[in-house]
């Protein structure tokens, strides 16, 4: 019996039939990898759902406040006996509740929930910055992405990106939300009479989007792990308020040391967006809008100069 020898089947290139993109294109990719290796959390999802409480007590507290003034009636009550009784108005107690809590679609109303989930926000920012960026300088993932067709500048894009699709719908979206909602239980008018609102609050989202997002990537690329984030994050954002307090209050200092509390200076600059009183605010001895939006813009710039440096260190094979 013959055997005939056969030729040897190659493996042949199959070439790409899709539509080739840019390398911006790889920006949302890494973005999207970042996101879903968030949503796999389950401390993220706990997190989320106190944020989302937050939203709700907003949200369903003001149709509560427009159905009780639709089912009291206008008579007044009488509240006690004798001599220590006093008649009022069940209605002006749900005004003064009202006001009180700011559930009335003002600018108090955004400034409080914006700054209610920045809080949120900064939690899950100091325990996913390992996951989103650190991870990637611990086990030497940068290298495969900077490899691909992409500058630095993308993988840093998409990094971004990835922070600031988490940051803005924890606040800037459901502000939004509540925005339109007020419009609707309100009149109309409320939209056009508060249009200076709704800028207000796509300015300190994007504020906060920068700052926290710049701020994250900086410290996840130096620290890397999740227990020295939290203690980074901790000094900035809590015991700088404390310093601040305890340097201005106490010591009698310049209101300009409560620069050095960085979560003072959102809160700030918010108000300066929100176009809120300076007289409005609860901490007294506070510094000048705009010196807070320096400082803060130099904290941004100093968190992009060292990224770069950071970025161009790693080494390409």
């Amino acid at each position: 019996m013959t055997v005939r020898p056969t030729s040897p089947v190659l493996l042949s290139y199959r070439p790409w039939r899709g539509t080739l993109r840019g390398p911006t294109y790889g920006m949302w990719a890494i973005a999207r990898s970042s996101l879903l290796l968030l949503l796999r959390r389950k401390l993220f999802w706990a997190l989320y759902g106190v944020s989302a409480m937050v939203f709700l007590l907003y949200f369903y507290g003001q149709y509560l406040q427009s159905w009780l003034q639709t089912q009291i009636p206008d008579e007044p009550i009488r509240l006690g006996s004798g001599m220590v009784g006093a008649t009022v108005k069940p209605k002006e107690l749900i005004d003064v509740f009202r006001k009180v809590l700011h559930l009335d679609g003002s600018g108090y109303t955004f400034r409080n929930f914006i700054n209610f989930e920045s809080q949120i926000v900064m939690i899950v920012l100091a325990l996913a910055g390992a996951v989103l960026i650190g991870n990637d300088f611990r086990f030497g993932s940068l290298p495969f992405y900077l490899s691909k067709p992409l500058h630095r500048w993308h993988y840093l894009g998409g990094k971004f990106l990835a922070v600031g699709i988490i940051i803005n719908l924890m606040t800037t979206l459901p502000a939004f939300v509540l925005f339109v909602e007020y419009g609707f239980i309100d009149t109309w008018d409320y939209y056009w009479d508060s249009i200076h609102l709704l800028a207000g609050i796509l300015m300190f989202g994007a504020t906060i989007t920068i700052v926290l997002g710049l701020l994250l990537l900086a410290t996840a690329t130096w620290l890397r792990r999740t227990m020295p984030m939290i203690m980074v994050w901790t000094t900035l954002f809590v015991f700088a308020r404390g310093i601040s307090d305890l340097l201005v209050i106490s010591f009698r200092m310049d209101p300009r040391w409560r620069l050095i509390d960085i979560w003072n200076n959102l809160y700030l600059v918010g108000n300066w967006c929100l176009r809120m009183d300076p007289s409005t605010i609860q901490t007294p001895f506070q510094p000048r809008y705009v010196e807070a939006a320096i400082v803060l813009a130099l904290v941004c710039v100093a968190c992009v100069l060292y990224l770069n440096r950071r970025i161009q260190a790693v080494e390409v094979a």
